[in-house]
Parts: C-alpha cells; sequence; structure tokens
C-alpha cells in the first residue's frame, strides 16, 4: 500500500532535502523515524529536492507498507515525536499503489521574502536589503518569465537535469502587506516584499537565481532588455547571484488527486 506524507519543515537545520553521506537531511530523519516505527527499513520518494536551508511550508513524500496503517492518528503522533522539532508532518492520506510524490505533481509554488527593515527575529526567514527595490521594474522583468521556456541561465552548472525546460505559469513581486497568505504566514515581518513563482517543475537553484537577477533589475544594475538578454544568452554565468537560501520557502504542491490545497 502506498501513501503520502505532507509535511513543513525548517530547512535551516539540514543539509538539504536528499539524503547524502555525513550530512543529517529532511529524508534521512523522515526515513530513520518510519523505519522505526514500522519495524522495516523504509525508503521515501519526495516531491522535490530542495537545497540546504531552504524551508517548506508544504512538501509530500510518498512511502509503501504491507499492511494498511489503521491508526492514522496515532501513527502521525510516534511519527512527530521521532523527527524532532524542525519537521512537522500534518497529515497522511492513504493513495493508489501507482500515484508518485515527484512526478504526479502538477504545480509547484515558491515564496522568497525580503524585508526593508532589520530584524534579529526574521533574519532566518527573509533576506534584508537596505535599499528600496523597484516593484514596477522586477514586475515587468518578471512577465518576461511566463513567456520562457529554456532556462538554462538561472541553472545550476553541471547539474543532472535532462532537460531546462520549465512552464513558469506565475512570477510576481508584491509588497508583504498586499500578499494575504505571505502576511499571515509572517505576519511581523513588516516593511517587506515578496516573490511568488508558479511552475511545473524547477532546475536546482532556479528560484534563487531569478530572484538575484530580478534584484538587480531592481537596484537598477540591470534594464529589463538586459534580462532578457541574459535568459537569450543561456549562460548562467551571465545572470546574477544566487540569493541566499533562508529566504525561500517551498509554499505549496498541487496533485490531480488533491483538488484543493492541503496547506
Amino acid at each position: 500500500m502506498r501513501f503520502f506524507l505532507e509535511l513543513s519543515y525548517n530547512g535551516g537545520a539540514f543539509h538539504g532535502w536528499q539524503s547524502q553521506p555525513n550530512a543529517v537531511s529532511v529524508q534521512s530523519v523522515l526515513e530513520e523515524a518510519l523505519s522505526k516505527i514500522l519495524r522495516k527499513e523504509t525508503p521515501i520518494v519526495g516531491a522535490g529536492r530542495t537545497d540546504t536551508g531552504v524551508h517548506a511550508r508544504q512538501m509530500f513524500a510518498h512511502f509503501d507498507v504491507e499492511n494498511e496503517i489503521i491508526d492514522t492518528s496515532r501513527f502521525l503522533v510516534s511519527l512527530n515525536s521521532l523527527v524532532g522539532r524542525n519537521i512537522a508532518v500534518s497529515n497522511l492520506y492513504q493513495v493508489d499503489k501507482d500515484a508518485h510524490a515527484r512526478f504526479d505533481a502538477t504545480e509547484r509554488t515558491y515564496k522568497y521574502f525580503v524585508t526593508h527593515r532589520k530584524s534579529p527575529f526574521f533574519k532566518d526567514y527573509s533576506l534584508f536589503s537596505s535599499a528600496f527595490l523597484d516593484l514596477d521594474k522586477m514586475n515587468k522583468a518578471s512577465e518576461i518569465l511566463l513567456d520562457t521556456k529554456d532556462f538554462t541561465s538561472f541553472a545550476k552548472l553541471h547539474s543532472d537535469a535532462k532537460t531546462n525546460i520549465c512552464d513558469v505559469r506565475k512570477a510576481s513581486w508584491k509588497k508583504l502587506e498586499d500578499d494575504h497568505e505571505g502576511k499571515s504566514f509572517l505576519g511581523q515581518l513588516d516593511n517587506g516584499i515578496v516573490f511568488t513563482i508558479t511552475a511545473d517543475r524547477f532546475l536546482r537553484n532556479m528560484v534563487r537565481a531569478i530572484v538575484g537577477t530580478l534584484v538587480d533589475v531592481g537596484r537598477g544594475k540591470l534594464s529589463i532588455s538586459q534580462f532578457m538578454e541574459i535568459i537569450q544568452k543561456k549562460n548562467r554565468c551571465s545572470a546574477g547571484t544566487s540569493m541566499p537560501p533562508q529566504a525561500l520557502f517551498l509554499w505549496e504542491i498541487k496533485y490531480p488527486f488533491f483538488p484543493e490545497s492541503k496547506a
């Protein structure tokens, strides 16, 4: 039988999602906890791979068991007691045996938070920028992403991606006070802005590279036409600096069998 876990995590405590030697990852912590509960080695497959320091407001992962999990509430209590305080597993869903957390996801959304007011309390969840950014110019540049297919300019060099083609469906900047979801999530992070981007898939480091290049537009270092030229060059070295990970959140994932957001 196949089950989906819905969870969130503070990425600052982990070396990314994916298991790796000599490092603590979200995947390795979950697999260890599941194996203890089920008394059998239990690998999981996540909806994606967040980098070191990147948070997830909503993540899904699937795993297989031989027998049905009858008491899901008790199972969740046991699992949450083992994964530590930086991971919270909110739901457990039994799904079709062919359902796949990664390949069946139809849409993923990320948010990146920038604040113009320095705060020692939100430094782990946002990027502080003393310079105010031109939202109108950044949004005009963001619109270009909707007509872009090849995101090689924003792809991590020497990655294992088979293609750099992505379908970006939404990309925009807002004042935090106008982003109701973001404002409720980081309610006291005032005087800030948030970038929201939605696509069918993302390349490694893609969002942070896009944000870094858009911030250059907002600071006046790049024009709209230069931003377009960077995309056309298909060269990562032409784009802006990859922005710090702590301000990036995997925000939402959609599936055809979950018609409404579970977050």
